[in-house]
């Protein structure tokens, strides 16, 4: 398959098993986009392929972001089975180990570290090479930066330094891609719906010490916005955008 061959374009999306990943990658699809879904585990990139009326557009691609053999290997599957890329959605990692910076262990950084941002880094740069050598030239970057690329929670330390460190990666690469048609920029999200924000219902920790319920929003808004990002010409860029529940406590947040 191709680019031309009946799809608005080629995608790859990252932690498509799940979350803000499987909406995105579902509104992709049902937009007429070619996905290659990508994540850690099989099943669940087959459960959001089989969840889309166009699954036949959908390919699945299991791939562990923090290793760069297996990065290497999704584009190279999605340059044979599509023959470019059009867009690259940066959403894989993992969310936050509550703990205070002095009870943070080494591995649990390092986890965060290497999925949030070395991740990150690694599918961007298999995305940049394929994006630089297709003919015609040229593609876009999504990083998913999350509202905590602006400001900590409490007890944060290793998400808040990667998500900010995201900002660094969105900024670089929307400068070095110019010159090859490559426009990047980042989504920060604040409480969508998914599991990883389910304590948010329950109660989660305040910058005050306070413990307090926090609004979510339907995940879908996220999708759309990602997909409204990804359908501009590539002579437009939004470099930054940030789709929040409403009533969260992120502006005064402190």
């Amino acid at each position: 398959m191709s680019a031309t061959s009946g799809h608005t374009g080629v995608a790859v999306v990252t932690g498509a098993g799940s979350g803000i990943g499987r909406a995105t990658a579902l509104a992709l699809l049902e937009a007429g986009w070619a996905v290659a879904l990508a994540g850690r585990r099989p099943e669940a990139l087959q459960q959001t392929a089989a969840a889309s009326s166009r699954e036949a557009a959908a390919l699945v691609v299991p791939t562990d972001v923090t290793d760069p053999h297996a990065v290497d290997a999704l584009f190279a599957v999605v340059r044979e089975a599509f023959g470019r890329l059009d867009l690259l959605f940066n959403n894989a990692g993992v969310s936050a180990f509550s703990a205070p910076p002095e009870e943070l262990s080494f591995e649990q950084w390092r986890r965060v570290v290497d999925t949030n941002l070395t991740g990150a880094f690694l599918c961007a740069q298999g995305a940049y090479r394929l994006m630089m050598a297709q003919e015609p030239q040229g593609g876009r970057i999504i990083n998913n930066g999350s509202v905590s690329a602006q400001a900590p929670r409490p007890h944060s330390v290793a998400y808040t330094s990667t998500k900010h460190a995201i900002t660094g990666l969105t900024k670089s690469l929307a400068l070095d891609g110019r010159r090859h048609r490559i426009a990047c920029g980042q989504i920060d999200i604040g409480n969508a719906a998914t599991e990883m924000t389910r304590r948010m219902t329950t109660g989660i920790l305040q910058a005050d010490g306070s413990t307090a319920i926090e609004p979510t929003m339907d995940v879908a808004d996220v999708a759309r916005t990602v997909l409204h990002m990804a359908s501009l010409p590539l002579e437009a860029n939004i470099p930054f955008v940030t789709v929040m529940a409403s009533a969260m406590p992120l502006i005064g947040r402190g």
